[in-house]
């Protein structure tokens, strides 16, 4: 096994050990074809309010959404509560902007239909996501992982393990370590990102490719 591999196997095991073996678990749960309306809801909720924010105030205030969305139930349910729920969601959160988008969202799934919507996005991937309420090329890339397609995100943190390891994107980056260890790229994400939000210095961990 490389060195790059090797460091992904001893931080996947630092994190096994610090007790996220659950969020690594769950991550390899997940799968498109079983995702149903309330998760894909809730999912697309957490990536909209996370974009550009710390996962830990989202965290913090996610139940609370949760609960002023009806807990996801369904996009018809929140529909039909529209203005309560708003009001709700604005006194946790005040971000008109991101609260209105998670509306827009059981908007556009009530026009398209849940099953319609869930098999543009099994022909389209993350190019169909891009074209949902909020969703650019970070945060389609974040809502795919999160319903289970098979992808990385280019965020910040897994942008730099890239740069540093020689490879011009994180998807690439991850796509070489699944090869080496068999891990699907989601789950070599994840490890990564979530090493690298408890260790300030991560980039140390990672050397380039030879």
């Amino acid at each position: 096994m490389n060195e790059l591999a090797t460091a992904y196997v001893d931080v996947k095991r630092k994190l096994i050990d610090d007790g996220f073996a659950g969020e690594i678990d769950w991550q390899e749960s997940l799968s498109f074809g079983k995702i149903s309306e309330r998760e894909f809801i809730r999912e697309a909720a957490w990536v909209i309010l996370s974009a550009g924010m710390s996962e830990r105030v989202i965290r913090r205030i996610f139940s609370k959404i949760s609960d002023a969305f009806l807990n996801w139930e369904s996009a018809a349910l929140i529909r039909s509560s529209n203005s309560k729920c708003e009001k709700r969601a604005l006194k946790v959160f005040g971000n008109r902007r991101k609260i209105t988008a998670i509306l827009k969202l059981t908007d556009r799934i009530l026009l398209e239909g849940f099953e319609t919507l869930r098999k543009k996005i099994e022909v389209g991937g993350v190019e169909y996501i891009r074209t949902l309420p909020f969703m650019g090329p970070a945060t389609s890339q974040h809502l795919a992982k999160n319903i289970g397609i098979n992808t990385a995100k280019a965020d910040r943190h897994l942008s730099r393990i890239a740069k540093r390891a020689n490879f011009s994107c994180p998807n690439d980056l991850c796509q070489y370590i699944s090869n080496c260890v068999g891990d699907n790229v989601a789950v070599v994400d994840l490890v990564l990102w979530r090493f690298a939000t408890i260790t300030p210095n991560y980039l140390e961990y990672f050397p380039g490719r030879n």
